[in-house]
This record gives structure tokens, sequence and C-alpha cells, in this order.
């Protein structure tokens, strides 16, 4: 899997994963392979919105899907597999939508716009996968920043800062815009202080033009 950084201009960025991919091989999947996969991770992800991670079972994701649970055995070996697939699932659609999908998210809009966008969807991005991406920051807090999700973002973000204000430290200043969306400083702000998302999206936005 390439691991080259998103230029300026480049019509769509490579995905890179958080995780090597689970059951991994470059062979393409059989269409019904690929259904049965989606539907086992759209479940997974149901059971973590309603009820957390702790609470995924591969009996209640097969139960769910409606996939036999030999099958969800044999494609993602435990439940520790499936969440880290879950992941990486999450965060290859989360780039496709900015570096490829329709605007202001994706290319299109104007520098500002897209900034915007992008800056909201990580709120709610965090948010939705909060409880596993804390797991994953405790067991390890450093590995966000050595990801290739993470450097893709960091470019993306350094991109669109080079566009807004030529001259500026663009590589810094995106490390400091994306610092707040630490798994452990959204859940202190969103279950700790209870904010909902859409205070902290204006507060974000806010937070940009405080020297105006």
């Amino acid at each position: 899997m390439s691991t080259r950084e998103p230029q300026a201009g480049d019509a769509a960025a490579p995905m890179l994963s958080l995780l090597p991919t689970i059951g991994g091989g470059p062979a393409p999947e059989r269409a019904d392979a690929a259904r049965n996969r989606r539907k086992i991770l759209d479940a997974a992800a149901r059971i973590v919105a309603e009820d957390g991670p702790e609470a995924v079972t591969m009996n209640q994701v097969a139960h769910a899907s409606g996939i036999g649970v030999g099958t969800v055995y044999r494609r993602f070996g435990d439940v520790s597999q499936l969440l880290w697939a879950l992941l990486d699932d999450r965060e290859r659609q989360f780039q496709e939508a900015y570096m490829s999908g329709p605007p202001p998210l994706g290319p299109g809009a104007p520098a500002a716009e897209r900034l915007d966008a992008f800056l909201d969807a990580l709120v709610d991005r965090v948010g939705e996968q909060r409880e596993i991406l804390l797991a994953a920051h405790s067991a390890a807090p450093r590995a966000r920043y050595l990801s290739g999700a993470y450097r893709v973002m960091h470019t993306h973000v350094a991109l669109l800062i080079g566009q807004l204000r030529p001259g500026a430290d663009a590589t810094l200043l995106a490390h400091l815009l994306l610092a707040p969306f630490s798994p452990d400083v959204i859940h202190h702000l969103t279950v700790e202080q209870e904010l909902p998302s859409d205070r902290l999206k204006a507060g974000i936005r806010e937070l940009l033009t405080l020297r105006g």
C-alpha cells in the first residue's frame, strides 16, 4: 500500500490504513464477500454507537448482521480485530470524503469553506468512534501522531492553511489545529463537560477568528 502523502492538486489522496487490512492480502474481494464484510462492519458500528465497544461480541454481531457466526470469526478472528477493522473502515470513508468527495468537504470549494467543513466532520468522526479511539489512545498515546491516518489529515489541513495564509508556518499550525481532536480531549469535553457537538464546532470556528 502506498504511503505517499497527498500533494496540492492531487485528484485523490491514497488511502492509508490505521492498521494493516484485517485478513490482509491484496486480492480483490468477491462481491458476496464484500457485501458480508459491509454488513458485519455496519452491525458492529451500530452496536458500538448504541452500547459502546465493550458490548460487542462476535455472536451479537453475527445476529445483528444476519451473517453466520462462523463467517464472522473466519473474517475477523476476534472482537479486537473486528474493532480495529471498524476503525480502519471508518477512517477510509472519512479520507475518501475529504480528499475526493463533494464540496465543501471535498475539492471544489474555497479553502476556508473546506477547512470549516473538515473540522466539523472531524468533530463528528472522533465523536462517533470516541470510545474505540480513546481505548487505542490510552494503550499507546503517541501512536495517533505516527499513524498514516494522522499524516494524511495533517497534510490536508496544512495545504488548506497554506492556501489561506501564504507564508504562514502551515506545518506547525496544522499540528496545533488538530491537537484538540485527541480522543482524550474530545472525551473530556463531550462526556465530562457534556458539551454538544454543535458547541464544539462553533467554538473551534470562533477560536480561528480570535485575532481576526
